[in-house]
């Protein structure tokens, strides 16, 4: 299926890129990312958005802007992106994993593993599907602590019919190619507090923007500026953005039920707190040797998380064993026999058949 708008969206995308060449190496250039930053604040409604680099630049640059860093503890589902991790480290401040099923938060673990230096809960929305945000909002209320929500994976998800991402004090959306909101390479973060966002937009240029209580060059940043060109590609997106949501919902919903009758394979259905972005088609899987199934199907040309990118819970991340992170076994169970497939935008009708042939086919022969 290929989508009227994107010829539109192209036709703009290419105009644009064109006057931008036309004016030459601009060194100081940001028309396009700071238009892009508007349009997000309005489309999603928050007073701010803050164009970066990329998703992971948007959850260190949170942290940063935070104050959040060396000695400091951050709350993080087991069930985590490498990615996320990593940008906790790179603040300087300490992953501390809680035990979860799916997007629920062990709230008893949670509990217990909040201590005097934990700073921040950063809920990572797997799948697009979320935590139970009211119940973190008000308990990082009570405990004065940042809610950074980690919804790369969700754009276009509501829950309690308000967005993915703007439950906490900021939340982190990443541009990369398969996502919703796709540019190539890239991210925002989406906010209503002013003084967050000031010192968010500094820290991404090198600390040479002013914030409140932080003078021009007081402080350290990183280059985490959008380049223009994505920038040009997320606007042309975001104005077809319903379109690519309402895409990307039918194309999970015709592979969940082009597979219904793969054996072993249930399909994990939203509660009903969820207007789910439908972000990747996701099964149980009551086969032997699940993650053996999922590695065999991504030989068979499926993509999913665990068979192409070795999902698993944090604590079993080579990169960062050296933290020693706790172990998380509901987290690891569920991930373990959880499938989801990668679909994204250039995904035919045909494709999705014959992932969804491929899929039933393996799971007959598997058992």
């Amino acid at each position: 299926m290929t989508l009227i708008p994107a010829a539109t969206m192209r036709a703009t995308a290419l105009g644009r890129m064109a006057e931008m060449l036309d004016r030459g190496p601009d060194p100081a250039g940001d028309e396009h990312a700071r238009a892009l930053e508007a349009e997000l604040a309005e489309r999603f409604g928050t007073a701010h958005a803050v164009a970066v680099a990329s998703g992971t630049a948007a959850l260190h640059t949170s942290l940063a802007a935070y104050g959040i860093g060396e000695g400091d503890e951050v709350l993080v589902p087991g069930a985590s992106v490498v990615m996320t991790i990593v940008a906790i480290r790179l603040a300087g401040a300490v992953p501390v994993l809680v035990d979860s099923v799916g997007a629920d938060l062990d709230f008893d673990d949670l509990i217990a593993k909040t201590t005097p230096r934990t700073k921040a809960i950063l809920p990572v929305h797997l799948a697009g599907r979320c935590a139970d945000l009211a119940r973190l909002t008000a308990y990082c209320a009570d405990r004065d602590l940042r809610l950074i929500e980690d919804a790369c994976q969700a754009q276009g998800t509501r829950y309690d019919g308000r967005w993915a991402g703007t439950f906490g004090n900021a939340g982190c959306y990443s541009g990369k190619d398969g996502k919703l909101l796709w540019c190539k390479e890239g991210g925002y973060i989406l906010t209503d507090d002013e003084a967050f966002a000031a010192r968010a937009r500094s820290f991404v240029t090198h600390g040479f923007l002013p914030a409140p209580g932080q003078p021009a060059g007081s402080r350290t940043g990183h280059n985490y500026r959008l380049p223009e060109p994505c920038a040009i590609i997320a606007r042309g997106n975001l104005a077809r953005f319903d379109e690519l949501l309402a895409l990307r919902q039918r194309q999970t919903r015709q592979l969940v039920n082009d597979a219904a009758h793969a054996p072993g394979l249930t399909p994990i259905e939203p509660d009903g707190r969820h207007e789910w972005n439908g972000y990747a088609p996701l099964f149980h899987l009551a086969l032997e040797r699940p993650r053996d199934f999922c590695i065999r199907l991504a030989e068979r040309g499926v993509p999913n998380s665990v068979g192409t990118y070795g999902l698993t819970t944090a604590d079993r991340l080579p990169s960062v064993k050296d933290l020693a992170l706790s172990e998380c076994p509901s987290a690891r169970a569920d991930l373990d026999t959880t499938l989801a497939v990668v679909v994204h935008e250039g995904d035919s009708d045909t494709r999705l058949a014959e992932m969804a042939h491929i899929i039933t086919e393996e799971a007959r022969q598997w058992r």
